[in-house]
């Protein structure tokens, strides 16, 4: 049996209602989860985040870059100035903000480096937290649980790999 959601009912512009209707749910698993620690949770994860990224293309969604910023640290800073052939506090000033954990995060949504087609025009140098994200196939899922909440707002993948763990942890 196929744990797949039928995507066509988690269409992106109804993802909000979908995963709002869901959220009551999730929350009360993802603090079961929390508890319990379940030793094959990042298995499992892994399983459902490889199965939604083969029917999944990114490059149809976008939404990531269109809604949220990724936290860019001063190694993300340095590799982008490099790559834009711009100085480290140039770029910052153009593009970033600072947040309270002395970070940054982009100044404008849409991402800037966002092209029409959904491409990422500095996809090679991209920050860290955008070459990880959606965060479902790490170790320690338990402990990322919170911002996987959010990304069900955000992600198709991440609100069927979400709706695919519900279905085999009780």
């Amino acid at each position: 049996m196929s744990l797949t959601i039928d995507l066509v009912n988690v269409e992106l512009h109804n993802l909000g209602n979908q995963a709002r209707k869901a959220e009551k749910e999730t929350k009360k698993l993802f603090e079961k989860i929390k508890k319990v620690k379940p030793k094959d949770l990042d298995e499992k994860f892994e399983k459902f985040h490889d199965e939604a990224f083969e029917t999944i293309n990114c490059l149809n969604c976008g939404n990531c870059c269109k809604t949220t910023s990724p936290i860019l640290t001063q190694l993300d800073i340095n590799r982008l100035s490099k790559y834009l052939r711009i100085k480290p506090i140039a770029f910052t000033e153009k593009y970033l903000i600072p947040n309270e954990d002395h970070n940054f995060t982009l100044k404008t949504i849409p991402c800037p480096f966002l092209d029409t087609d959904n491409s990422c025009s500095v996809y090679e140098d991209r920050p860290n937290s955008c070459r990880d994200y959606p965060f479902t196939n790490r170790k320690k899922m338990y402990q990322v649980l919170d911002i996987t909440l959010k990304n069900t707002f955000v992600c198709p993948a991440v609100y069927q790999i979400v709706e695919n763990i519900k279905k085999v942890i009780k």
